[in-house]
């Protein structure tokens, strides 16, 4: 009996001191996890233990984090993260980011820096200049990180340089701008409007807008000169415009507007370029609006210099050929957005010309216009103009669009509309190249009947040398034989000490 006793005294104790020390564990993790301010000094390294996200700070409800977020597999980013999701709603995103491998550290010293030690050089940093006078880091449960002064209040914020996402409570401005994480497509407010536009791969063209949305002005007006507008996600669930706190003077209602649900709301540009507002419902992200439901409306479903054929969704080539990726491959950003200037080597100069009829842009409600007597009138307003990209002409109204970016957006339209694209040689050459035709292709053919042609002569020559050598062997083998039979006259008697080889091989020298 004082045995047993003694064996649940052992258990007892062993069970209290492994929750003791699981309790300190706790504690400790949570400890580092919940740091809730950075001081100046203030240092970490990148610790590659950590699978996916290594914490640095949390703000005081535990909700969002800011650390080392590992994007795409391999690279390193700096991100606040939405902890029971895991979705980063900021990211620092570095014009040249690290591997994750990289040795990298982020240090507070009066404004943030991300670094990597190795390669000694700064991979992001959170203006430096204007928060130099910083003396904390901070996360609010609103997800905004500052960097608060003690004299100026908060000197940065990341709720002033927003990724891909705002959350409710931010203000949108038109200082600011969303971009795709592949900054392909941008969101951007105007004086009474918010729009998306396909960002320019190179300078010199202009960003083509795909989608618009304008303030009714119901409840209150925008006026001019009357200071910046804004935006913002309310809890409500809608997207509100305001020139000054009151009345918004734009109510973009989502799915769940006046519904009564309360819960964390956030609206994304998402890669493929659509604009989307999500609420969190405990266990996930639940979708709420969707700008864009037409898929022809949407940039990625077909690319540069194609067709999209409604309501399918299907595409095709502006050249015939088929290829839902895009036509064309982009100019490249060493290349100007002038389609002027000295003419290139490629056969047609600097672009070469398209025309395709039954096509208009899905976004001509946007673009501007002009009045023009005759297809042929239209297009002579782009040929001439370096600037133009296309022109889409209609007989039913006699309206010229004129497209200051390369051609795309492009859908199906009735036999009246008639289109005039330029294609930039380079891009030519490229998209030729895939269907086999094209100045590069001639070139191509004419390299192999060159090369064809000197094997052959190279050929020829040497058949006739070896068919004179051939005759002048059996010439020799005949006057042997002659020598045999008394026929040949003169020195040729005294030759028939000689082998037919050794005379063959006379010959041959």
């Amino acid at each position: 009996m004082a045995r047993i006793h003694l064996v649940l005294v052992l258990c007892v104790a062993a069970a209290a001191a492994l929750m003791a020390s699981l309790g300190g564990a706790a504690a400790g993790e949570g400890a580092a996890a919940t740091a809730q301010e950075l001081r100046r000094g203030f240092s970490v390294t990148h610790d590659q233990s950590y699978s996916q996200f290594q914490p640095v700070l949390t703000d005081p409800t535990g909700a969002f984090a800011l650390g080392f977020l590992r994007v795409n597999a391999t690279m390193l980013d700096l991100a606040v993260l939405h902890l029971p999701s895991a979705f980063p709603l900021w990211r620092a995103i570095p014009d040249r980011p690290a591997p994750w491998s990289a040795p990298a550290s982020l240090t507070f010293d009066g404004g943030l820096a991300l670094t990597d030690r190795a390669a000694n050089k700064v991979l992001w940093s959170a203006a430096a200049a204007s928060a130099s006078a910083g003396d904390r880091v901070v996360l609010l449960n609103t997800s905004n990180l500052q960097i608060q002064s003690t004299s100026a209040g908060a000197v940065w914020q990341s709720f002033d340089n927003p990724s891909d996402t705002i959350v409710q409570g931010q203000n949108f401005t038109s200082a600011a701008a969303l971009y795709t994480l592949d900054r392909r497509f941008a969101m951007r407010l105007g004086g009474n409007y918010f729009a998306l536009y396909i960002e320019p791969p190179s300078g010199g063209v202009a960003a083509a807008m795909y989608f618009k949305h304008t303030a009714l002005e119901a409840k209150a007006q925008i006026v001019a000169g009357g200071g910046p507008t804004y935006a913002r996600v309310e809890p409500d669930g809608f997207l509100a415009m305001y020139q000054k706190e009151g009345p918004p003077a734009d109510v973009l209602s989502f799915d769940t507007f006046n519904r009564g649900v309360r819960a964390l709301r956030r609206m994304t540009l998402e890669p493929n370029g659509n604009l989307r507002a999500y609420y969190w419902d405990g266990t996930r992200w639940a979708l709420d609006y969707t700008a864009i439901t037409e898929t022809c409306e949407l940039p990625t479903t077909c690319g540069a210099y194609s067709v999209c054929t409604q309501p399918s969704g299907g595409c095709e080539c502006l050249a015939n050929a088929t290829d839902g990726s895009g036509c064309a491959a982009a100019a490249p950003a060493s290349v100007g957005g002038s389609l002027c200037g000295t003419t290139g080597g490629e056969v047609g100069g600097l672009h070469w010309a398209v025309r395709r009829q039954g096509v208009e842009p899905v976004n001509k409600e946007l673009l501007g216009f002009e009045h023009a007597a005759s297809a042929t009138d239209c297009e002579a307003r782009c040929e001439r103009n370096c600037s133009c990209w296309g022109a889409v002409y209609s007989n039913g109204t006699g309206y010229c669009y004129l497209l200051d970016y390369p051609a795309q957006l492009l859908v199906e339209g009735d036999e009246r509309k008639l289109g005039y694209f330029k294609v930039r040689s380079l891009e030519a050459a490229a998209g030729r190249g895939r269907s086999g035709g094209g100045a590069s292709g001639v070139k191509a053919a004419l390299l192999t009947v060159g090369v064809a042609a000197v094997v052959c002569a190279a050929a020829f020559g040497a058949y006739r040398v070896w068919d004179r050598r051939r005759r002048t062997a059996a010439d020799a083998r005949r006057q042997l034989s002659a020598v045999d039979d008394g026929l040949s006259p003169g020195p040729y008697k005294n030759l028939g000490s000689f082998s037919s080889v050794e005379l063959t091989n006379s010959f041959r020298r």
